[in-house]
């Protein structure tokens, strides 16, 4: 009785997510005008959990950026959605990269993630490329999608300053694909750091015009799931943590390795000698406690920042044997992980045949409302 009651309550939920208004305004806030639009049933899915969907690029060694940016947050999502998580290397190939380097850094990626507690049997991972209805949704949202509003993208700008010599159209287009990787699972909550915003509304207001244009019940217009860490900065306190800034923590490396680095980061400008007492809040390396240190710990630390009792060598010390507590444990799975490369493409294949179904189901919808072959 309790599982019909659910039922009833989460397919009301979903037909008031896709009903339309019929008086309702349209994109360029005229009404909407008279016209005839299929009415193809939505596929029914899990709609007592709502679905997220999250995608991270492979385009380097994991760091704890990415973990505390995304994977913490992805752990946290499988328990509360029905959460999709893909491996984007099609949005990699931006940047031209070796094709087996390419390859392997997939598989790093798809370590990194389980490694990290992201779990098959919750949640469901796989690889873009294998999913061939990302591009052809693309291409759809790509003829949807004006001008003006890609000009207006800032990434576009910031990417193509780091590789002057590869702006590619790839990179203008970028966040038209980010946008199909979004709609084709119809999401109804997204996962974002603070520099994704921009994107996301990108994809929200392509949506709205998809839906305006061919009915408005194909897709629902996703919501903002905030990470903890929208904006973790690097070891320099000057920009994000990125490896093409050098300025990373990786996520696989040796306590030894981690230890190597923190001994050169830059903490608060103040305290340039041991006796000097420093502000704790403009410490990046403090920042980080807050992530890996207890309250007790952090509290310490800033007392003893604040009245020059304890050094900055003091400071990175307890926070590298902190990160050592959560690193460590992630390091040994993705060995265990490495160990067995015919389990982890089991658990890619699985993943990428699941996204491959809700991904026709949403494109039969499409083609039908927009005319092409292949839709009911």
């Amino acid at each position: 009785m309790a599982e019909v009651a659910c039922h009833q309550v989460c397919q009301a939920r979903v037909r008031a997510i896709c009903s339309v208004d019929k008086s309702r305004r349209g994109i360029s806030g005229q009404r909407s005008r008279t016209r005839t639009v299929r009415t193809t049933p939505l596929p029914r899915y899990n709609v007592c959990m709502v679905r997220t969907l999250s995608g991270i690029q492979p385009t380097g060694n994991l760091h704890i950026g990415n973990y505390l940016g995304a994977l913490v947050n992805w752990v946290k999502l499988q328990e509360e959605y029905d959460a999709y998580f893909c491996v984007v290397d099609m949005h990699a190939l931006t940047q031209r990269p070796d094709p087996e380097v390419l390859r392997q850094a997939v598989r790093e990626l798809a370590i990194g993630v389980l490694a990290s507690g992201v779990d098959p049997e919750r949640a469901t991972l796989f690889v873009q490329s294998q999913v061939p209805q990302h591009a052809e949704l693309a291409w759809v949202m790509m003829c949807l999608t004006p001008l003006g509003d890609l000009n207006r993208m800032t990434q576009f700008k910031d990417k193509s300053t780091q590789q002057p010599d590869n702006i590619n159209a790839g990179l203008f287009t970028y966040p038209v694909l980010q946008t199909a990787d979004i709609a084709l699972y119809r999401p109804e909550a997204v996962p974002v750091g603070e520099d994704q915003d921009q994107h996301l509304e990108l994809a929200r207001e392509t949506i709205r015009r998809f839906n305006f244009t061919y009915g408005g019940d194909v897709f629902p217009e996703p919501k903002t799931v905030k990470s903890l860490a929208p904006r973790v900065m690097g070891l320099d306190g000057e920009s994000k943590m990125s490896k093409s800034k050098n300025n990373e923590i990786g996520l696989f490396e040796t306590e030894a390795e981690t230890w190597k680095k923190l001994k050169g980061a830059k903490t608060d400008p103040a305290r340039e000698r041991r006796s000097d007492p420093g502000t704790p809040e403009v410490c990046n390396i403090y920042s980080y406690h807050g992530f890996f240190s207890t309250d007790e710990q952090r509290a310490e630390l800033a007392e003893g920042c604040r009245k020059a009792t304890l050094g900055c060598v003091d400071c990175k010390k307890m926070l590298g044997t902190n990160m050592e507590s959560v690193k460590g444990p992630i390091r040994e799975r993705a060995a265990d992980l490495r160990s067995k490369p015919g389990e982890l493409d089991q658990i890619l294949a699985a993943g990428a045949e699941k996204a491959r179904r809700t991904a026709e189901e949403t494109m039969v919808m499409v083609r039908d409302r927009i005319g092409l072959a292949g839709g009911k």
